[in-house]
């Protein structure tokens, strides 16, 4: 803005070619506003980091002394997926010595992303941390050109800006091959998680290099993509069945996905260990329960989620400190599946 100046919502409906009114419905989550004029209305706050006069006052001085933990999935992969629970246990366990409080928002649609963006440009919280992070999810970059702290759990993609931790996914799907390959397995065959991110992507990765390395080839058919649901991971196995019937091993990137596996394979009439053997990925309660007991990577959920909290909390206190890049490690942990 010329001369330092603030913008106003008359700047931003200039920027956006719309009206006063739509910028305050947009702001104020408002469904009285096409998707068309609601783009344009967010990519203008976004643009001109616009805070409205109620909140802009106390900026400088002030905090809301809350943060949001972000989840972009449906209540029903909330509550199935053993991750979000010890994400959100690791966190809370990050703010328990703070005054911080903790806002849990999934964002399921269009209209609970446009509040979030609503309640970011108002400053109702002083930071974000963003789980199950998707690789062409418009939000992370949102949050940044708005100017407000937010933290990866995972990220986007290798070279990620914004600050992030992850869990060693490469590392931890090349332990459990090696493992598989040690076992005298020849035909190990994956499930991956979604493609569009990292994670998935890491623990492919991770699974072609073991094979590599013991001088075997990665072969597409052994490949199955799958969602991180207990369904998919089922459906990726009979795919894998019917495509190669002599498979003698699978590395299944979850633990919830490993599942869906193992009762596939037992209603194919296939024993585990004896005919396949199955490494999972998360070290969840799951991997204890299942029969047989679920050979699997041990990811360090909860560190992960205390190190989000507090790596957000060092960079509210301070927004000109370096962005940090952290990878926890992983550790196989054999049971009798393998």
């Amino acid at each position: 803005m010329p001369g330092g100046q603030r913008p106003t919502i008359k700047t931003v409906a200039a920027r956006a070619g719309v009206g006063r009114t739509t910028v305050s419905r947009v702001i104020n989550g408002s469904t009285l506003v096409s998707d068309e004029a609601r783009a344009a209305v967010l990519a203008a706050i976004a643009e001109l980091k616009y805070v409205p006069n109620s909140v802009a006052r106390g900026l400088v001085t002030s905090r809301t002394n809350s943060i949001a933990l972000v989840i972009p999935e449906s209540e029903s992969r909330l509550g199935a997926e053993p991750y979000f629970a010890a994400v959100i246990r690791g966190v809370s366990t990050g703010l328990a010595d703070t005054r911080t409080q903790l806002q849990l928002i999934l964002v399921r649609d269009q209209g609970e992303r446009d509040r979030l963006t609503a309640s970011v440009a108002e400053r109702r919280v002083d930071g974000v941390l963003l789980a199950s992070v998707h690789e062409h999810d418009p939000l992370p970059a949102l949050l940044e050109d708005m100017g407000l702290p937010t933290v990866l759990a995972g990220r986007r993609a290798p070279g990620e800006t914004l600050s992030h931790v992850c869990a060693d996914n490469v590392g931890g799907a090349h332990a459990a091959v090696r493992h598989l390959l040690e076992r005298g397995r020849t035909r190990i065959g994956t499930v991956t998680g979604p493609m569009d991110m990292d994670v998935g992507r890491g623990r492919l990765q991770g699974w072609q290099d073991a094979l590599r390395t013991a001088g075997a080839r990665p072969e597409e058919r052994l490949v199955a993509r799958a969602d991180f649901t207990e369904e998919g991971g089922r459906a990726a196995v009979r795919t894998l069945l019917d495509r190669v019937p002599d498979l003698d091993a699978l590395f299944v990137a979850s633990d919830v996905m490993a599942v869906g596996a193992l009762s596939e394979l037992r209603a194919r009439g296939r024993r585990v260990p004896e005919d396949v053997a199955v490494v999972g990925f998360d070290d969840s309660f799951l991997a204890r329960h299942t029969h047989p007991p679920l050979t699997t990577v041990r990811q360090p959920v909860e560190e992960l989620g205390t190190t989000i909290a507090r790596v957000l909390l060092r960079e509210i206190a301070d927004p000109t400190a370096p962005r940090q890049h952290l990878t926890l490690p992983t550790e196989l942990v054999v049971r009798e599946s393998s």
